[in-house]
């Protein structure tokens, strides 16, 4: 069961803070060894890897159009997963803004242009829990950035089927190029390419600990990727006015996500920690991943500090990748935040409503990697290029100040760039 740490010193923070650890003493070698099976041989190495890991013999990796147009589902998640559609589109489009062009100095015009990514790919987990929600996560603002080539992999059912749910969820948003290949050779494919799926520029998307490795991996070959990732994990920051039920509640949602997820609860209440631990205890029983759950919470704490203050300093050191605030200081510790993913506030804030629907992005850093990264967002599909122009006015009014900079410098070629324009201006 959870631990429960009461008044721990500062200098015990850093062992509290610490993330679970994955053993990954065979980690490269077999990731390293799919991606080099995958680059040399193509989609003979991804149907071989798809027949001996997932158990699935495929005729081919490629999913018809028959394929995605007859998927159906069931009409009350059709309604679910359109609202979220909506929602998700609304809240990604009110980031796609045109920045103004700045004059400098008289003449002198920049300004910065976004141009969506052309190729990108999308990882999408499937298996016995296919994350649809992470098609809508990636795919809407991949698709109102503009991004020309959007492909799609994800590992196929026992049948060689692609789950239907994801299928709708594709053919909602437009995508139509779906792979059926999952883990680390998913992510070879996406970015070396084979005779069936296209190599792009950047790759998205969660995944197991090959699947985040393979993405480290091919990075360092120049291949983007949309952040470091990580297990699940969730901090949650409340006072004596929080709802005991909602707040265990929340810590079992991230609980569930896997064995090596982590969640915290910070507390200046000795009553809250009391209250959730009972409400933990009585709503495990009846989860169906109760044994995920469980297997989470022991590398998770419950912590009472003396003070809301201490608490946010503490998660901005811990850098969570979901933080919670059910607090009556909402207003005023808001102020405080430096590190997060993505930010709850009040108790009808839940975390699944942010998975799902609400509008924000789920793909977050995890790890720590919010004191650096932001979510996914619909900056992450384009590149930001800036361009400038300088009229002779303007090259009359900076010109000297490059001049002195770059003789300063001993670069005579960049000053000579600039003086033989001007001495053109003064027809010398």
């Amino acid at each position: 069961m959870i631990q429960v740490i009461q008044y721990p010193h500062r200098n015990q923070w850093r062992d509290i803070m610490r993330r679970p650890a994955i053993d990954n003493t065979e980690l490269d070698g077999v990731v390293t060894n799919i991606l080099r099976e995958v680059r040399n041989n193509g989609d003979r190495a991804l149907l071989e890897y798809t027949h001996r890991l997932d158990g699935v013999a495929l005729p081919s990796l490629v999913t018809s159009e028959e394929e995605i147009n007859s998927a159906t589902i069931d009409d009350k998640l059709k309604a679910a997963i359109e609202l979220a559609h909506a929602n998700i589109t609304a809240f990604h489009k009110s980031q796609l803004i045109t920045e103004p062009v700045v004059e400098t100095l008289a003449g002198v015009k920049c300004w910065r242009k976004s141009i969506a990514i052309e190729s990108v790919g999308l990882y999408i987990p499937g298996g016995s829990a296919p994350l649809f929600s992470t098609v809508l996560m990636l795919g809407i603002p991949a698709k109102l950035a503009g991004c020309d080539n959007i492909i799609l992999c994800t590992p196929p059912n026992k049948d060689g089927t692609i789950d239907s749910t994801i299928l709708f969820t594709c053919r909602l948003i437009g995508i139509h190029q779906i792979f059926k290949v999952g883990g680390a050779q998913a992510i070879a494919a996406m970015a070396y390419g084979t005779s069936s799926i296209p190599c792009v520029d950047k790759i998205f998307g969660p995944g197991n600990q090959y699947v985040t490795r393979a993405k480290e991996l091919v990075q360092q070959s120049g291949i983007a990727i949309d952040m470091p990732a990580g297990p699940s994990e969730l901090l949650v920051i409340a006072d004596n006015t929080c709802i005991p039920e909602f707040v265990a509640a929340d810590l079992l949602s991230q609980a569930e996500h896997g064995q090596d997820s982590q969640v915290i609860l910070l507390t200046n209440s000795a009553a809250v920690v009391t209250h959730v631990q009972e409400e933990i205890q009585k709503q495990i029983q009846h989860l169906p991943r109760k044994q995920t759950a469980a297997q989470a919470l022991i590398h998770s704490a419950i912590v009472l500090l003396p003070s809301l203050e201490e608490c946010m300093e503490f998660s901005n050191q811990y850098a969570p990748e979901h933080l919670i605030l059910v607090t009556d200081m909402n207003s005023s510790l808001v102020s405080k935040i430096r590190n997060a993913g993505s930010v709850f506030l009040g108790k009808y804030s839940c975390e699944s409503v942010g998975d799902y629907a609400s509008g924000p992005n789920h793909t977050l850093p995890t790890q720590g990697h919010a004191k650096s990264h932001s979510g996914v967002s619909e900056d992450s599909f384009v590149k930001k290029i800036t361009f400038q122009e300088v009229s002779a006015e303007g090259l009359e009014a900076i010109g000297p100040s490059v001049e002195c900079m770059a003789e300063a410098e001993q670069l005579h070629a960049h000053k000579a760039a600039v003086t033989v324009r001007l001495n053109a201006l003064h027809h010398v």
